[in-house]
């Protein structure tokens, strides 16, 4: 498991790591929003399919990794969890189709329990499926089981020890999450990578990028009212604004620091 600072070296990145997120519609939509991100110097995307079952996303994922071999991706499987992810994701790469990593809206974190079953299972499946890329596990995220905000830092914490990047959200898509929800998470993440995923746009990254370690954006960086295509002036602008933010943190650590 990486700490915050070897997963902006994996990245190759000082400051926060910038991850579009394709709605995917077909190949040929997905391979061209890829061709975007690319273009704009991002280090990968994650692909989720909010349009249909994600089996139909399989032959897509294998079509992304024959044509993109470098490519650095993610996927989403909308409403599933890594105890059903992880072994399909074993098989593709048992298949020579790599997947970099994986990002589950809801860990199956239980803030509320003494014991995290369902997140240790998860676990184990994950150790005996054969894949190793990252896990990016939604913990309070949005359409999942509402969590008390005084318990975010709690979730945060317990949700450390099982991902190799928390990520929460706001309430919805699009939806920025509070900035004291964030603040909140950061403080229970400690060391371990802090991902945010709605709500981020150019106009607000100034704030998220000064306390999360990774963005993952559609919305905010697509044509207006478009819910499948990136505006490269968005994404642009954003990725700007990003290095902005990186070289000012950069400066308040200090020498050394």
């Amino acid at each position: 498991m990486m700490d915050r600072t070897e997963f902006k070296k994996f990245f190759k990145t000082p400051g926060v790591v910038i991850l579009p997120v394709i709605h995917v519609l077909d190949f040929e939509q997905t391979a061209r929003n890829i061709m975007i991100a690319a273009t704009e110097g991002v280090p990968g995307v994650f692909l989720i399919n909010h349009d249909f079952p994600y089996p139909q996303l399989l032959p897509i994922v294998q079509q992304v990794r024959q044509r993109f071999p470098a490519l650095w991706f993610g996927v989403n499987f909308l409403g599933v969890t890594g105890r059903d992810a992880f072994p399909v994701l074993g098989g593709l790469s048992a298949q020579g189709v790599k997947v970099d990593a994986y990002w589950a809206d809801d860990a199956r974190i239980d803030e509320c329990a003494d014991q995290q079953k369902e997140a240790d299972d998860i676990a184990a499946i994950r150790e005996s499926s054969g894949w190793d890329g990252l896990y990016f596990g939604g913990t309070a995220f949005k359409k999942q089981r509402e969590v008390e905000a005084m318990k975010y830092g709690l979730s945060a914490r317990i949700a450390s020890r099982y991902m190799d990047s928390v990520t929460t959200s706001g309430v919805a898509t699009g939806k920025p999450a509070a900035l004291s929800k964030i603040e909140a998470f950061r403080r229970g993440c400690g060391d371990i990578p802090l991902a945010v995923a709605s709500g981020v746009t150019p106009d607000n990254i100034g704030d998220y990028g000064k306390v999360v370690d990774a963005i993952l954006v559609a919305t905010g960086i697509n044509h207006p009212g478009d819910f499948y295509n990136i505006d490269p002036a968005r994404l642009q602008r954003l990725i700007s604004i990003a290095h902005r933010v990186s070289i000012s943190r950069g400066n308040e650590a200090g020498p050394g620091q």
